[in-house]
């Protein structure tokens, strides 16, 4: 400090001054005739230099009269000299303990120290401290985020195979790569507790995934178990950063990338389509099935029920046909004859009734006329219903014939009228 006051004075305390050695003003005389550095500088005389540059420095005057050292003017050099260097101590001890003042903005704590020992924290804002060497202080940013990467550095790509490659439950090798982010909650425990904060942090999150991976099935890492890990790994390294009273809060615990190794990968792979393809064999097995078993089901029920509808049918069939018999007998025993022409007549109905009517005329030179009436009957009564739902009431049979009918039943009046001529003619002769 004083050093640069001089300097700023003007004056340069060197040895190479010319004036070394000289004597005053006085000896002037004595001294002309001599060559810059002959002889040693006057100190006298530079004492009063450097009085007078301090005094126009900080506005003083040399009241001095420039008698010898013994007179009064040294003593007035000297009184002045002695106000002058009170003042620039004065300054420099301002200076000094202008230099204990520091800020501490928004989202910083400000840690104070006593010859190294922890004195108090401040607050955002104007603070003051006792300058060096009594007091330091320190700044800690306790709303910043900060990020621990595991397995990996400022990109996925940039990885770290002796901290991302980890051993599972089934003994697996898993490459993982995650991120840890975490800020500060205590700066006196963050500055004091550890000796480096951030490495401690990585250390503790390697730690704790190594733990959980442990523990886990390789498939469940890799897939549906992701966040599960991750909260896991988030409440063990919370754990882990108290116990050891570092000050920081675990925010949050971001996957990156979970994968097997490199060598594996591509076997990986096909192992993997191929527990696919197994499971889309099963769900294809099981949707036949789910379709065939209740179809065979219903139809075993259906054959059941229709068997016994048959058994019960043929039973009560059998039952009543021996009834029937009975009754048959019975009648039978009281009038043969007339049983007999009544079973007769039963039997050629129910014949009759269910088979195709068949018209023949032979009487007339050998020509047979083939007629299926029931099937015309059918047919016309077909053709009734229909035309008597489109148009409301029911033709009289017979009405409404068909073109074809109507030939049918011309074609055998003709023949008719031409056999009863015949057999006129036949008669007349």
């Amino acid at each position: 400090m004083l050093v640069s006051i001089l300097k700023r004075a003007g004056i340069k305390l060197t040895l190479n001054d010319p004036r070394w050695g000289r004597k005053p003003e006085g000896d002037n005389k004595a001294q002309e005739g001599k060559r810059p550095g002959e002889g040693p500088p006057d100190l006298e005389q530079m004492w009063r230099d450097f009085n007078a540059r301090l005094n126009r420095l900080f506005g003083q005057k040399n009241k001095g009269g420039g008698g010898d050292s013994g007179g009064p003017g040294y003593g007035g050099e000297m009184k002045g000299a002695g106000f002058t260097v009170g003042a620039a101590a004065a300054i420099v001890a301002l200076i000094w303990l202008a230099s204990g003042a520091f800020i501490v903005q928004e989202g910083q704590a400000g840690v104070v120290t006593t010859f190294g020992e922890l004195s108090h924290t401040t607050t955002p804002g104007f603070n003051w401290r006792w300058p060096y060497p009594f007091q330091a202080h320190e700044t800690v940013n306790v709303s910043q985020v900060r990020t621990a990467e595991i397995g990996y550095r400022s990109n996925v790509k940039n990885k770290r195979p002796q901290e991302a490659l980890m051993l599972t439950d089934d003994e697996n090798i898993i490459d993982i790569q995650f991120a840890v982010q975490y800020t500060l909650k205590n700066p006196v425990d963050w500055l004091f507790n550890n000796r480096d904060q951030d490495e401690t942090v990585r250390q503790v999150a390697e730690t704790s995934i190594r733990e959980v991976v442990g523990k886990s099935k390789m498939d469940f890492v890799l897939y549906e178990g992701r966040e599960k890990v991750a909260n896991d790994v988030q409440m063990l390294m919370q754990t882990i950063v108290d116990r050891y009273a570092l000050g920081a809060q675990i925010t949050n615990v971001t996957m990156q990338g979970v994968q097997p190794p490199e060598q594996v990968q591509s076997s990986f792979d096909d192992a993997v389509r191929a527990g696919q393809d197994r499971e889309r064999a099963k769900n294809e097995g099981q949707a036949y099935a789910n379709d065939v078993i209740p179809r065979a089901r219903g139809n075993a029920s259906r054959l059941l029920q229709e068997a016994e509808a048959y058994r019960s049918m043929v039973t009560e069939n059998a039952t009543g046909n021996a009834s029937r018999f009975d009754q048959v007998v019975a009648a039978y025993a009281k009038a043969p004859g007339v049983t007999r022409d009544r079973m007769y007549v039963d039997t050629m109905q129910q014949i009759f009734s269910s088979t195709t009517k068949v018209m023949i005329d032979s009487r007339a030179n050998n020509n047979m006329l083939y007629l299926p009436l029931d099937k015309l009957m059918q047919q016309v009564a077909a053709n009734d219903a229909q035309v008597g739902s489109k148009s409301g009431p029911v033709q009289v049979p017979g009405t409404g014939q068909p073109a074809e009918v109507t030939q049918a039943l011309e074609a055998v009046r003709q023949r008719d009228e031409r056999s009863r001529d015949s057999s006129r003619d036949r008669e007349t002769r």
